[in-house]
């Protein structure tokens, strides 16, 4: 992998990654941008114990544009867009649009100091182009080039967490209007949070309490070997990999993937699991499309790396793994998080964990098997 890196018109940074170490990277944008202005906050929710993040400034972020004007296509034939380049492999570029961003700041309160905690929104959002191929998805990527974006989902993991006042790295891929996604070409985001997500503390605390209460036993390993044991929601067993819809899904179709060896985030991965990760991944997203049958349009789904925080003490007990949904219930229906999802967080799935497990086994590439040894 080769990696290069330059400044937009307006500042912001972007990064090439090749597979190829003979290309140079030079070209100039040539836009008349602005500096790009944001303005971004969290504030507390004593409630619930939480951060939000308010960015006003987004409201103006490009929707829905023709695809002769997509600013994420490489830049030709008169078209400047993100990318000052005529093609390209892999880019990741800060977005220009941030929903966190700066340098970290005092915290403040308003009239009650308790209960009005607000600081600066510190952290940073990336966006990555996985291919310059404005109609593709990551599912048509070959291999090795999945791989590249393996390697640059780890390279911006090791930088961002090394930024002032990050705690969290987030790397993840939003597919398809349903989930809400604005720009078409095939792309995935990456945020540096300031704090530690919600949804990672409530992994935390349940597992510095199973490990209390089972002598110091690990939460993540404990649920794996149990999926693996109960085996009817395993949905690919590689060398390196696990697949398996969980016991208790939220979603309709809902997959973790999990490497073999227990790590606490991309940086640690082997060798071997890196090399074996592009084609598990690349076969579950493959089997998401197939999952309505044909005719179909692709599957909306969202894919979810979760890392360990940058400095918890529990760190080195994290489990990296990747949470992969789809929205879509069944043929032209979605799952909306209607009054009890979203008003109490308890979710009602409407498919079978085991029936959803089974459907994914059912529509494997052919010559694709569940125990796949991968050479």
């Amino acid at each position: 992998m080769k990696r290069t890196t330059t400044r937009l018109a307006d500042g912001r940074e972007l990064v090439h990654y090749d597979s190829r170490d003979d290309l140079v990277r030079d070209a100039v944008d040539p836009r008349p941008l602005d500096p790009t202005a944001t303005t971004s906050e969290i504030r507390y929710d004593p409630l619930l114990d939480e951060w939000v993040a308010v960015a006003s400034h987004r409201q103006g972020r490009t929707y829905h544009p023709p695809t002769d004007q997509c600013p994420l296509c490489p830049s030709r034939g008169g078209h400047y867009s993100e990318i000052p380049a005529e093609d390209y492999d892999v880019v990741v570029f800060e977005n220009r649009f941030p929903s966190l961003t700066g340098a970290p700041g005092p915290l403040t309160t308003g009239d009650n100091q308790e209960l009005f905690a607000r600081r600066p929104g510190t952290g940073r959002c990336e966006v990555v182009c996985f291919t310059s191929d404005h109609d593709a998805s990551f599912a048509d990527l070959t291999p090795e080039h999945a791989r590249l974006v393996l390697e640059a989902w780890t390279d911006r993991t090791a930088e961002l967490s090394q930024l002032p006042g990050v705690e969290q790295v987030f790397c993840f891929e939003n597919r398809g209007q349903e989930i809400g996604v604005t720009l078409s070409h095939p792309h995935g985001q990456i945020y540096a949070y300031p704090f530690i997500t919600p949804r990672t503390e409530r992994m935390l605390r349940a597992l510095d309490s199973h490990r209390e209460h089972t002598g110091g036993q690990n939460l993540f390993d404990d649920v794996i070997a149990a999926e693996r044991a109960a085996d009817t929601r395993i949905v690919i067993e590689a060398d390196h990999w696990t697949a398996f819809v969980p016991h208790a899904a939220h979603w309709p179709y809902e997959v973790h993937l999990y490497p073999n060896q227990r790590v606490p985030d991309l940086l640690a991965l082997d060798e071997a699991a890196r090399a074996e990760f592009s084609v598990v991944y690349l076969e579950l997203l493959r089997r998401f499309d197939r999952i309505f049958g044909q005719g179909e349009p692709p599957t909306p789904y969202i894919a979810a790396w979760h890392q360990a925080p940058v400095n918890h003490p529990s760190r080195r007990d994290f489990a990296v793994h990747l949470e992969l949904f789809t929205i879509r219930r069944t043929s032209g229906k979605l799952k909306f998080l209607a009054g009890s999802e979203s008003g109490m967080n308890v979710f009602i799935n409407d498919v079978p964990p085991e029936a959803a497990a089974a459907r994914l086994r059912e529509i494997a590439t052919p010559g694709y098997e569940r125990k796949a040894r991968h050479q």
